[in-house]
Formats: structure tokens, C-alpha cells, sequence
């Protein structure tokens, strides 16, 4: 079985590329974080530690988020992430931000245009079937089985626009494009450390 190379970035022992991969991408968008800040005592002999959490998301389910970076999910991992966004559902209530709420990703989409990076988020977030929790879907955020595209709004704030055209249309694209492109491009071999340039810290 192939191991995940541990990787330095920002400060943090990233436990895979894919992960630093997704900073890269955080930190393009000008989006505060922090990386595994604690971990869960889920019941039942489950213990879990969500990758990320972004602090001060904007738009459709606003505020702190917690992010789980997945190359390939195991049926084990989808259990703890759906009893994680269980955990925080609001009491009779399927829809609404739950206080877990937790964005699952995967790879960091292909495309060469805003247009085809868009077309791959749609396709993972609606997998054939599969019980396991979709990347990039409002599910284990709301409840809401809907798209959700992780960008840069025309303010420049990070936000996740919903699988709709109205949504979409308040979205960066040229700076969402350029965030996936800087992510997709990083490279950290032999000690190197991406330059992001129009993150928070260069606007």
C-alpha cells in the first residue's frame, strides 16, 4: 500500500500533499485556518480529528467550517464523517447549519478553465451510487444534497456557491480559477514553498 508523503507548509506538518495542496489553495483565496486544531470523542470507540477549520466563511451557511481532505475514502472514514455531521444536526430539523458542519473534498479539480474546474466539482458532488459522504456538497454542512463550489466572491471573500446559476454568478472567476491553478501547480520537493500571490497577505 502507497503512503502519503508528510509535507511542510505554512508552518505545518501536513500529513499529505493533498492536503497542502488544499492550504495552497485556502491561502489563495485569503481564507483563515487551521490545520487538525482538535480532535472528537465521537461514542462508541470513534475518535476523530477533521483536517482543517476555516474560520469566517461568507455566503449560504457562513461562519467556521471544518474541512475533511479525502484522496480516497474508506468506508470507515465515511462513518466517522457522517456521525461527526450527525453530531451537531439541530434537533428535529434535516436542514440548516448544523454546528459540525464539515465540507468534504477530494482531489483538487482538473480543468484548464473556470468552466471545466466547475464541471468536475459537479461530478464528485453527485457520485453513482455511493453511501459515502459526497465531496463538495452542502449534505454534511445543511443537509441540502446540493453542489457546493469552494471560490472567491466578487468582494474577495472565500464562500461556497451553491449548484445554482444565481449563486455562481457572484463568484471570482478569474481568481477562483487562478486559486485551483496555484493549488493543482504547488510544489514542495526538495524544500520548496509555493508563492501565493493575492492571498490575504498579498492583495
Amino acid at each position: 500500500m502507497l503512503k502519503n508523503i508528510q509535507t511542510n507548509y505554512k508552518g505545518y506538518l501536513f500529513r499529505s500533499r493533498l492536503e497542502a495542496r488544499w492550504a495552497v489553495f485556502f491561502d489563495a483565496c485569503g481564507m483563515d485556518y487551521e490545520y487538525e486544531p482538535e480532535g472528537f470523542d465521537l461514542k462508541d470507540g470513534l475518535k476523530y480529528l477533521p483536517d482543517f477549520l476555516l474560520h469566517g466563511v461568507v455566503g449560504r451557511s457562513g461562519g467556521d467550517l471544518y474541512v475533511e481532505v479525502k484522496g480516497k475514502m474508506s468506508q470507515a472514514d465515511a462513518i466517522k464523517i457522517r456521525k461527526f455531521a450527525d453530531y451537531g444536526k439541530a434537533e428535529n430539523n434535516e436542514i440548516g447549519k448544523r454546528l459540525t458542519a464539515i465540507l468534504v473534498l477530494s482531489r483538487i479539480p482538473d480543468g484548464e478553465t473556470i468552466e471545466e474546474i466547475l464541471c468536475n466539482i459537479q461530478e464528485s458532488a453527485y457520485p453513482d451510487n455511493s453511501d459515502y459522504p459526497a465531496p463538495f456538497n452542502f449534505e454534511t454542512i445543511d443537509g441540502d444534497y446540493f453542489a457546493a463550489y469552494p471560490g472567491i466572491n466578487k468582494d474577495g471573500k472565500f464562500e461556497l456557491f451553491g449548484d445554482d446559476s444565481n449563486y455562481l454568478m457572484s463568484m471570482d472567476e478569474t481568481k477562483t480559477e487562478k486559486a485551483y491553478r496555484l493549488a493543482r501547480q504547488a510544489r514542495f520537493e526538495f524544500g520548496q514553498t509555493p508563492e501565493v500571490i493575492g492571498g490575504k497577505d498579498n492583495a
